[in-house]
């Protein structure tokens, strides 16, 4: 695993290494940055690494601008010694959130869950175009409603509609959240393993499916729990693919 550490203190930064020394023995440490402007600038000039460990505060301001001024396509686990900017973690999709001082334990499950939930980038075609290279599914919705947020996983998902032009995630209680995205790019940041496009207003997860019921010209209807309240039928030209999914194919 290729790791990079954005962090403004060297006793820290000592400390990162050791631990990862330690738990992770084929960790490589590409580099170690103090500020935002140094990490944008090697973020930019280098190959994206599996995983940042990045501190919230450096040495020329907060890190959350480092989003704003990079492209930052891989996983992240933000650390710093307090704990308010949770939210503004999960905005930016952090894989965790790590409070100082580091516990082995907390490091050793970071890097567990980083393992487990990334896809591990090919370095042998670095040749190979952006665009053909898989991407991670996503692992956790931070969905804003007023004044309210709600940290969403992809297993409390039931399904993903769309309602007057607008899309809802319903969760496995039966509450509907809004989304801000459609319904094309949700699709493509789902894992194709567990979440399956059924028709334009829908997309569902394996385990809300209750009863599949035969429908006419060849198409299939799915019974959804919690109910979905139009038919949730399987366009024809989505059959044949839909069944080879639930056979896991």
């Amino acid at each position: 695993m290729r790791i990079l550490i954005i962090e403004d203190e060297q006793a820290a930064v000592k400390r990162l290494r050791k631990l990862l020394a330690e738990l992770a023995p084929d960790v490589d440490v590409l580099a170690d940055v103090p500020s935002i402007a140094g990490a944008v600038e090697w973020i930019k000039g280098n190959e994206a690494p599996d995983l940042a460990l990045m501190d919230v505060q450096l040495e020329d301001g907060e890190s959350f601008a480092i989003f704003e001024r990079a492209q930052v396509d891989f996983p992240v686990v933000f650390i710093t010694a307090y704990d308010e900017h949770a939210l503004r973690a999960f905005r930016v999709n952090a894989l965790d959130y790590l409070l100082k001082p580091i516990r082995r334990e907390d490091l050793q499950q970071a890097l567990e869950r980083a393992r487990k939930g990334m896809v591990v980038r090919d370095h042998s075609a670095l040749a190979r175009a952006d665009a053909d290279r898989p991407s991670a599914p996503v692992r956790r919705f931070l969905i804003r409603y007023g004044e309210h947020f709600k940290v969403v996983e992809p297993d409390q998902i039931a399904y993903i509609h769309s309602l007057m032009k607008n899309t809802f995630l319903r969760t496995r209680e039966g509450r509907d959240l809004p989304l801000e995205e459609s319904l094309d790019k949700l699709e493509k940041q789902l894992d194709p393993g567990m979440f399956i496009r059924l028709n334009r207003q829908l997309i569902v997860n394996l385990h809300s499916i209750r009863e599949l019921l035969a429908y006419s010209k060849s198409r299939v209807k799915v019974v959804l729990d919690p109910p979905y309240e139009d038919d949730a039928i399987v366009s024809s030209e989505r059959s044949a693919e839909f069944k080879r999914w639930l056979a896991g194919r």
